[in-house]
């Protein structure tokens, strides 16, 4: 049980981090921040920016596999918990799929907050 519930939660992390990275790698350079997964992985692998970018997004694609595997299959772990894991990958897709919406809010997030917690839909 604790190894599925691992799974999901390690995988909602992979997804947000590395989009993160991602996207936030040029903007993080220009503060002279920490290190990003970006330039982590240029300097371990001694490859370039794009092929950095390559290879976490293939990390990133192999994280919602596992994500979709562990929503499909039955398991112990009650579906709830399982749907906190997803929802978090999802939010985090969101908001770091098309730049960095997080950091920098844009439309996008102006027009979705309140679509989700004012103008609800009824059930």
């Amino acid at each position: 049980m604790a190894s599925q519930r691992d799974k999901m939660i390690r995988a909602s992390e992979i997804v947000g981090r590395l989009m993160d990275n991602i996207v936030s790698h040029e903007f993080e350079q220009c503060r002279k921040h920490i290190p990003t997964g970006v330039e982590c992985y240029m300097k371990q692998y001694g490859v370039t920016k794009q092929e950095a970018y390559d290879e976490l997004n293939k990390k990133i694609v192999n994280a919602w596999k596992d994500i979709n595997q562990e929503c499909l299959k039955p398991t112990q772990v009650p579906m709830p918990v399982i749907n906190r894991a997803l929802n978090l990958a999802r939010v985090e897709d969101l908001a770091y799929k098309d730049g960095d919406e997080y950091t920098h809010v844009g439309k996008l997030m102006k027009d979705l907050i309140p679509l989700m917690l004012i103008d609800s839909v009824s059930i």
